[in-house]
């Protein structure tokens, strides 16, 4: 038989039947999620599904109303899916790598239009960016998760893992900043001569700095936030 034949290609590209984990890799831009309860993901994430499963938004006040005011302020710019039941969900978002995280009672902070899931049993609150949303369109806000359990972020392209270190500070470009050590806090700057350089805009001038000790994750590719869904480009 033909390497080229319907046959071959269904065996090289179909799912992993042993596959048992809660969260799995199925390729490395589609995530399955072997549900036997609820899941967080991103709305319009779902690509397929077998079995019972479940969707529906997220309640305008299903985290409080804190966070409802939040989201308010951020203009929903992740809004979330809750899917329940019983089955194997396919996630993906625009074609972007996927990355899981197991939680061993770590946080993490990611930015809100890189987070693809989490499982319903990890905290999370959105951290509002009110240094930098008059600098950038449609500003910038990020999710810090915490506790036990996987999350799953998206990243155009290959990541790569910056380490902070005292005296070290790291600095990135926003648009290209994936997720951190959550107990960090970066700093936001413009840098005027930075800007000339480059012969950019002036919103290309805005810089991260992260200082401390603990991670930086960015990918090779800058993201561009719209005003109102967070949408990129």
């Amino acid at each position: 038989m033909g390497k080229y034949t319907i046959n071959e290609f269904i065996k090289k590209t179909q799912q992993d039947e042993r596959e048992s984990e809660y969260f799995e890799l199925e390729t490395p831009r589609i995530l399955e999620v072997n549900l036997t309860d609820l899941v967080w993901a991103k709305t319009g994430s779902m690509v397929s599904y077998t079995g019972n499963i479940k969707f529906e938004r997220e309640r305008m006040l299903e985290h409080g109303v804190g966070m409802m005011f939040k989201k308010a302020f951020t203009g929903e710019g992740t809004s979330l899916m809750k899917a329940t039941g019983n089955g194997r969900l396919y996630l993906a978002d625009q074609g972007k790598k996927i990355t899981i995280f197991d939680l061993d009672n770590e946080s993490i902070t990611v930015n809100g239009n890189d987070l693809l899931a989490f499982e319903s049993g990890i905290e999370w609150d959105i951290k509002l960016m009110r240094k930098v949303a008059g600098m950038m369109s449609g500003g910038l806000f990020n999710v810090t998760l915490r506790g036990k359990g996987k999350v799953a972020i998206t990243t155009h392209f290959e990541p790569l893992t910056l380490l902070v270190q005292p005296g070290a500070p790291v600095i990135t470009d926003p648009n290209a900043t994936v997720a951190w050590s959550g107990h960090l806090e970066p700093e936001f700057r413009t840098d005027i001569s930075f800007r000339t350089f480059l012969g950019r805009g002036s919103g290309e001038s805005i810089q991260m700095e992260f200082s401390g000790e603990g991670f930086v994750i960015i990918q090779p590719f800058e993201e561009v936030y719209m005003t109102g869904n967070g949408s990129s480009s």
